[in-house]
């Protein structure tokens, strides 16, 4: 599956906590677009798509360590 992105981070191994609060900054700040985040932290598969459930935004394709997060269009 080929996706799209506004932008990329490579979040490297950062762990749960440090992600997700980097994570939902940038997502804040691009409404509707589609964030590629690579994370290589070993719980990131499990987390990322229960970030992305909890907070309403849109995991388009997961290919560890690879995700397309499609953010939210409101806060």
């Amino acid at each position: 599956m080929h996706v799209t992105e506004d932008d990329t981070w490579d979040a490297g191994d950062l762990g749960c906590g440090e992600l997700v609060l980097e994570l939902r900054m940038r997502l804040r700040a691009m409404p509707g677009q589609v964030l590629k985040l690579v994370a290589t932290d070993a719980g990131a598969p499990e987390d990322i798509p229960a970030y992305c459930r909890m907070t309403g935004n849109d995991l388009v394709h997961a290919a560890a360590p690879a995700y397309w997060i499609r953010a939210r269009t409101s806060n």
